[in-house]
């Protein structure tokens, strides 16, 4: 499919959807979930060796964890993606005359009149039936359509480079300072983060990076409690 746009001056981001949804949930996730599970083992000991073993085997895991699941996750959708196209393409060629009718009737349901819509799905199914389907009936695009080793890198990827941050600040911080360290490394962290998944997609600054930033505080206030009732040494 051709990617034409009569304002290139004035760039869309929605072909950005597919790795910036993964890119920012691996990101997310890396500095939420590691944070979150340091700050818990300190709050049941202060001992920095058990805290950073469990950072450091946090990191590992949910790195290969997050890829695998965008992976296997994004698969899924392109499977059934490619499902519906190749029942789309049996169609097109057992009954072209409904096809025609459908991609007509999907045109009026827009608002074009009976005739024009006509005339458009007759001229599209001269061209490239099977697009004008999966584009108009599927609502399928190159730049939407599932990608799963793209999702799966940007996954693992944005999870480890943003896991570091927190087991970096656990590593650095004296014995009696990593929970403090963390938590603040983790939300200035979190702020930018949504500052920059925000700016990537063209989308209001504050919101994005008050959700981030509040979501990431709730985990690690929970974990927290969590690690203060259950105060044995791991």
């Amino acid at each position: 499919m051709t990617d034409i746009t009569a304002h290139p001056d004035d760039p869309h981001y929605v072909n950005r959807t597919g790795w910036l949804r993964a890119a920012v949930l691996g990101a997310n996730d890396g500095v939420i979930s590691v944070a979150s599970l340091i700050i818990g083992v300190a709050a049941a000991t202060p001992e920095a060796g058990p805290i950073l073993v469990a950072g450091s085997a946090a990191l590992m895991a949910g790195a290969m964890s997050m890829a695998a699941g965008e992976y296997i996750s994004v698969s899924s959708q392109a499977d059934s993606e490619r499902a519906d196209i190749a029942r789309e393409k049996e169609a097109l060629a057992a009954t072209p005359a409904d096809e025609e009718a459908e991609l007509a009737a999907i045109y009026r349901a827009r608002g074009l009149s009976e005739a024009t819509a006509a005339t458009v799905a007759r001229e599209l199914t001269a061209g490239d039936p099977l697009e004008a389907h999966v584009r108009d009936e599927l609502g399928l695009s190159e730049h939407l359509s599932a990608k799963p080793l793209q999702a799966a890198f940007a996954s693992g990827v944005t999870f480890s480079a943003a896991a570091a941050v927190p087991l970096a600040a656990a590593w650095l911080a004296p014995a009696g300072a990593i929970m403090g360290s963390v938590v603040t490394v983790s939300v200035l962290c979190l702020a930018l983060l949504g500052a920059a998944g925000a700016k990537a997609g063209a989308a209001p600054l504050v919101p994005a990076t008050l959700r981030v930033v509040g979501w990431g505080v709730f985990a690690m206030v929970m974990t927290a409690v969590v690690g203060r009732l259950f105060g044995v040494n791991v």
